[in-house]
């Protein structure tokens, strides 16, 4: 019986292994297609946008609408 729960053992560690790279592959924000600008996330919902739309919060933080950099 040891034997088997080790070897389950064994095998969900491979297994989180295995996916843990594709998990930051995922992660990675996405691009601007169209031309450099940079992408920011929102610092209240994590949405991404480009710099030029996004509002200036404190301490280098940024928001993607007024609702959210005020509350």
């Amino acid at each position: 019986m040891l034997k088997y729960l080790l070897i389950c053992i064994l095998a969900l560690i491979v297994w989180w292994a295995w996916r843990a790279p594709r998990r930051r592959e995922r992660a990675v924000p996405p691009r601007n297609v169209e031309g450099d600008e940079n992408m920011v996330a929102c610092a209240r919902c994590g949405v991404y946008l480009p710099a030029s739309e996004a509002l200036p919060g404190p301490r280098g933080t940024y928001f993607c609408s007024s609702q959210h950099r005020e509350g």
